[in-house]
């Protein structure tokens, strides 16, 4: 079940969300919103449910061992269980597939259906067992909390990952207020707006240049495709972090902020600051700081920094574009470190010529590095790129397949709104109005565009076709 579709939105929603309000117990109300995320995972994937409750039951008596004297044992096999886990259903295929390319041993390669979301469980569930070896107070003996933390629907399927150490209080004692209930409403409605009207309609655009052969697209064609997939992945993930977050609110639970602007960075080193947050925090607290971080030395540094970025990478999908996705990125933030690109110092930012310098760096980095994200091979992503800087001139019959999609008057409008929102503009206006003492001002706005959004969405939601989430096959 996704966000966007008209069966979460007018029954799943509001029946679960009536539910949890007529009940006041806030044991009953965490038992209904256990019921409610376990119907909405078994809604998509019926047999799947049940290797998550076994991964809840799992990591639940895990953590209940740590305080014995075999807890780092217990430790060990908890990382296993779960990164076995992990690799029988994400990366088996994947792995005999690449053997059977390297070494042409004709492997039989088992076929495997992919659990929505399985990444983001996985990796909360271990945190939780992790942290509770770390310190101990953590320890959770109701089971029932456990199965709230890992299932809790708004985020089950595409993060962000929320820490047990954050969610715990919560768990046992939240409120719903007005002001809350209104915020994460506005929230939501916002983060589906993205979805809808942003993503989606630039998710047109870049699958008709990144299915189509690269060499028969001209470059301009190849650029506004790439230009096109790095608004739709941006717009697709953060505004499915913005509903996760609006619908936490609305249960009383507050998730941290997964996204901040992350196409306004300076350097490669920012742009990890935010974006998906929660995944790379995951990665620096429980990869690169046991790995030694930067505790030991530039090179010891450097070699951690370019397996985590494996691992992100890999994370992501199981397939070699993913890796060089990851790696491209670990290899310019150490560029970064080294002063190989040297304009995004401090002192080279504070001049306008070197922040815009910056900035383009950054967003070219990121847009090729997507290409690699988005594109089926290496080889496919390596003719994409070639085909930006060559094919100009000549006849390329499929290039009018792009531009009659990106240069209608709906896409061209939807673009500009995804520049404005891919910064912090609205945010800065906001803030402005607020502290001009025009907070109501700022108010009725935020309420009139919220209403109107909604409507567009509903709109689309009833006529368009095309709604995929990226995430979801992570």
């Amino acid at each position: 079940m996704v966000f966007s579709s008209t069966v979460f939105l007018f029954i799943f929603l509001p029946v679960t969300y009536i539910l949890y309000l007529v009940c006041r117990n806030l044991k009953v109300r965490n038992i209904i919103l256990i019921i409610a995320s376990l119907f909405f995972y078994a809604y998509g994937e019926p047999k799947a449910v049940l290797l998550m409750i076994l991964s809840i039951i799992a990591n639940y008596l895990f953590g209940l061992g740590m305080d014995g004297r075999h807890k780092k044992l217990l430790l060990t096999l908890s990382v296993i269980f779960n990164l076995l886990m992990l690799y029988v259903f994400k990366y088996l295929s994947f792995s005999a597939s690449l053997v059977n390319d390297i070494t042409g041993l004709g492997i039989p390669v088992p076929q495997i259906a992919l659990p929505v979301g399985i990444s983001f469980f996985t990796f909360q569930a271990m945190s939780y067992v992790i942290d509770v070896y770390k310190q101990p107070e953590l320890k959770e003996r109701n089971i029932l909390n456990i199965f709230l933390y890992i299932s809790l629907f708004p985020q089950l399927i595409a993060g962000p990952i929320v820490k047990y150490s954050d969610l715990a209080e919560q768990i046992r004692k939240r409120e719903i207020t007005i002001e809350k209930t209104t915020l994460g409403i506005r929230r939501f409605i916002y983060g589906l707006a993205k979805k809808m009207l942003i993503a989606n309609t630039m998710g047109e655009i870049a699958d008709t240049a990144f299915n189509s052969p690269s060499s028969e697209m001209s470059a301009g064609a190849l650029w506004i495709g790439a230009a096109a997939y790095m608004m739709q992945i941006f717009f697709d993930f953060s505004g499915y972090s913005d509903m996760a977050i609006g619908l936490g609110k609305m249960f009383g639970f507050e998730f941290k902020e997964n996204f901040n602007y992350p196409y306004s960075s300076d350097s490669m080193q920012s742009f990890w600051r935010r974006w998906n947050i929660s995944v790379s925090t995951w990665f620096k607290e429980y990869v690169y700081i046991p790995l030694g971080g930067n505790r030991k030395g530039k090179l010891r540094t450097s070699i951690n920094k370019i397996i985590v970025f494996f691992l992100t990478g890999l994370w992501h999908g199981a397939n070699l574009t993913f890796i060089v996705w990851g790696l491209l990125h670990g290899l310019f933030l150490m560029l970064e470190q080294y002063g190989v690109i040297f304009f995004v110092k401090d002192k080279y930012r504070k001049n306008p010529a070197g922040s815009i310098i910056s900035h383009i760096y950054v967003i070219l980095v990121a847009m090729f590095a997507f290409v690699f994200f988005r594109a089926e091979s290496i080889g496919d992503a390596c003719g994409y790129i070639a085909g930006m800087f060559a094919n100009f001139g000549g006849e390329y019959i499929l290039s009018s397949n792009v531009f009659s999609l990106a240069f209608t008057p709906y896409a061209i409008i939807t673009l500009v709104f995804a520049v404005i929102f891919s910064t912090d503009i609205v945010r800065r206006i906001s803030e402005k109005l607020r502290a001009a003492n025009k907070a109501a001002l700022s108010e009725y706005i935020g309420s009139g565009v919220t209403l109107a959004l909604f409507v567009l969405c509903v709109m689309n939601l009833f006529t368009a076709s095309y709604n995929p989430f990226i995430y979801f096959r992570f």
